[in-house]
């Protein structure tokens, strides 16, 4: 086999890596979306609030996800990855499926928490094992690429699990969301590769690194810190609004549980995996010219993003609201891939999975743990003074919070060059 064949077989074996990670990735939000779109029917079955849907769809997930996130990062980083990736998928699937059979709030707080354990060991092993397969100059892209899971799983858990409740009932939607994903543990096992650590990476090092040593090369990097609580507020309006936009469609225009599900699973899987993908694709060559576009492309989006987000809150024509959601889901969407990448890129190839960990510790607690709760909250107290409308301006007092996530990443701007010649020194040095 000539060189060229060895390339070629190389990029198509990493891309096939990259497309099952991706699908991983979207059985996650599969998992995770699914009671979004169920919330209605589980809200007037099992009695329950809008606070208690939002503590249920964010705060106590995403407590859990992000407790146990880091100690199994830690594990990522010295240790193969692909089966804790494969492992992970089979336990939050399962938790999923026995959700269908929660009799009461506390039973389904339960159910969730497993799968918030279970989703926990998915991303930050998935993202060390990209960023091996990938040199820096594409990491952007494949990082992108895989997080467009979140948008197709959106889609499917969307649109297939509120025409399978509205015909069979949303326990049923749990079990035949859930299954699938136990199968599928079985494939990542069979095909994915434990790649070698830092292969694309100067010194090519792949020593281990221990949490203390991780934290204190963090500490060092305030960029990783900027970028991470920029993203929380990013993930705050999208956790927050988006959990809440079946809930909004259906009291506020009338939509029917299908019709809601079919018609935010096209938008919003589409559009935003189109603007996570754009986002990476971006970043990745423009940050040829300037390094800070890695930064710059999130910022931009979000800003951007604030106008058609504010129509599809505030407007009263549900067809022109629903033409908003699609620049508003692509704008909102182009942070996640070069944030990540960025992330990797300040730290050592065995710190990776670990500040995956910490930077989804941070936006997932801010963004998903807080987002809903704060929506589900204000839907609450504003019942009194806006009637109807509560959750309409409970979720527009969360978009006008959410914009503090751009001077965060603002800030990240102004130390990132700094950061990147750090990180070169010590990869040198190691």
């Amino acid at each position: 086999m000539t060189a060229e064949q060895v390339d070629a077989h190389s990029i198509r074996y990493r891309w096939t890596v990259l497309v099952m990670l991706t699908l991983v990735y979207t059985f996650n939000f599969i998992d995770r979306q699914i009671l979004v779109i169920l919330q209605e029917p589980i809200k007037a079955e099992l009695g329950l609030s809008d606070a208690q849907l939002g503590l249920l769809t964010g705060f106590s997930f995403a407590l859990v996800y992000v407790t146990a996130g880091i100690p199994i990062a830690w594990f990522a980083d010295r240790s193969n990855r692909r089966n804790i990736v494969a492992a992970s998928l089979a336990l939050w699937s399962f938790m999923t499926t026995i959700s269908g059979l929660v009799q009461n709030y506390g039973q389904l707080l339960a159910a969730r928490i497993g799968v918030g354990v279970g989703e926990a060991g998915g991303s930050p092993p998935s993202h060390s094992i990209i960023s091996d397969y990938f040199p820096p100059s594409s990491r952007g892209t494949a990082l992108s690429f895989y997080s467009m899971g979140i948008y197709l799983g959106v889609l499917f858990g969307f649109a297939a699990g509120g025409w399978i409740a509205e015909n069979f009932g949303w326990r049923s939607a749990f079990f035949l969301i859930g299954l699938p994903g136990i199968v599928y543990a079985v494939a990542v096992l069979w095909v994915v590769k434990e790649p070698k650590r830092g292969q694309y990476d100067v010194g090519g090092t792949a020593a281990k690194s221990s949490f203390s040593e991780t934290m204190a090369c963090l500490r060092t990097r305030p960029t990783f810190w900027w970028i991470s609580v920029g993203c929380a507020f990013s993930a705050f309006v999208s956790y927050g609004n988006g959990n809440f936009m079946p809930s909004f469609l259906m009291r506020n225009h009338g939509m029917s549980l299908s019709e809601v599900g079919v018609t935010l699973g096209l938008i919003s899987g589409l559009s935003g995996a189109a603007g996570t993908f754009l986002g990476g694709f971006l970043a990745d060559r423009m940050a040829a010219r300037d390094v800070r576009w890695y930064i710059w492309i999130p910022i931009l989006g979000g800003l951007s993003a604030m106008i058609p987000a504010y129509y599809t809150l505030l407007g009263n024509s549900t067809t022109l609201i629903i033409a908003a959601m699609i620049p508003s889901q692509i704008l909102s969407a182009l942070y996640l891939g070069p944030c990540i990448a960025t992330c990797h890129n300040l730290v050592s190839p065995g710190m990776r999975a670990i500040a995956s960990a910490i930077l989804y510790f941070v936006l997932n607690l801010i963004g998903l743990g807080l987002g809903p709760l704060t929506v589900g909250i204000l839907s609450d107290l504003f019942a009194e003074p806006f009637g109807d409308d509560n959750l309409r301006y409970a979720m527009a007092t969360t978009l006008t919070l959410g914009m503090a996530g751009v001077f965060f990443l603002w800030m990240g701007v102004r130390s990132l060059a700094r950061d990147l010649e750090l990180n070169r020194q010590m990869l040198q040095t190691n």
